[in-house]
Parts: C-alpha cells; sequence; structure tokens
C-alpha cells in the first residue's frame, strides 16, 4: 500500500527495514502552518489511486535498481489533514548511509515529479487554493 486515508505509522514503516542495513534514512513531510508566507490551517490531498500506487511501486523499483543494495519503503497520505500531521513517510535503508541518503531524496524528488497527487491548501480567511505538485518546496 502505498496511499492511505490513515495517519501514516513511522514505527510501522521503520519496523520494515532490514536490521542488517547500517543505513537508515527517514523523510517525513509534515504540514505545514504557512506556504510561502500566508497561512494555512489545513490541506487536502486528493490522489488518483491505482495510478498513484502504480507509480509509486515504480519509483521504488527504479531506486532500488539504481542503488542495488538499498530498500525503500513510502506512503503518502489523501484526504484531509491538519498542522503536524504527516503527510509523506519514506524509509531507505542501505548496508550505507551515503546510498541510503541518495535514495531517500531521489524517492522524494520522483513522487513529487511524478505521481498523481494533488494537494489543496485552505487558509484562515475560508479561501483555499491548489497548489502545483511539482513546485519546489
Amino acid at each position: 500500500m502505498y496511499i492511505t486515508f490513515n495517519s501514516i505509522d513511522v514505527g510501522a514503516l521503520l519496523n520494515e527495514a532490514r536490521p542488517s542495513d547500517g543505513g537508515v534514512c527517514v523523510f517525513l513531510g509534515v504540514v505545514r502552518n504557512e506556504n510561502e508566507g500566508r497561512a494555512t490551517v489545513s490541506i487536502e490531498y486528493q490522489a488518483y489511486g491505482p495510478m498513484a500506487e502504480a507509480e509509486m511501486a515504480r519509483i521504488a523499483r527504479q531506486i532500488e535498481r539504481e542503488w542495488p543494495r538499498t530498500r525503500v519503503t513510502m506512503i503518502h497520505r489523501a484526504g484531509s489533514l491538519g498542522i503536524g500531521e504527516v503527510s509523506v513517510a519514506i524509509v531507505a535503508t542501505s548496508p550505507h548511509r551515503a546510498e541510503a541518503f541518495e535514495a531517500c531524496r531521489a524517492a522524494i524528488d520522483r513522487i513529487k515529479t511524478r505521481v498523481p497527487i494533488w494537494k489543496k491548501e485552505f487558509h484562515p480567511d475560508g479561501s483555499s487554493e491548489w497548489i502545483d505538485p511539482t513546485r519546489k518546496n
């Protein structure tokens, strides 16, 4: 499972890490209370489920081919999230830290540019806006 409407259990993801690996890199994307200077009170993620999950699986396989001794586990939230909630979690494990860091960074960069997930931000004044998922932030 790559997409969930439930809170992300980071501990469960870490339990999937191989205990023999020396490098474990964790990335957590967390809902923040502002974006580009504008206050945010909540966000909503929408995903095209089957396509998003297929693309995330493809990304994981590609990364594991590029860094052969690395394993990547990832999950992304869908639905309404409040400030401070984890929206995406990635765990990359490898015998060495450099590969784990590189694989983790590649995973989040590819999710942001390739997976059909859309984010809508809600503001204190009641307005909302869709955010370009490929925008670097």
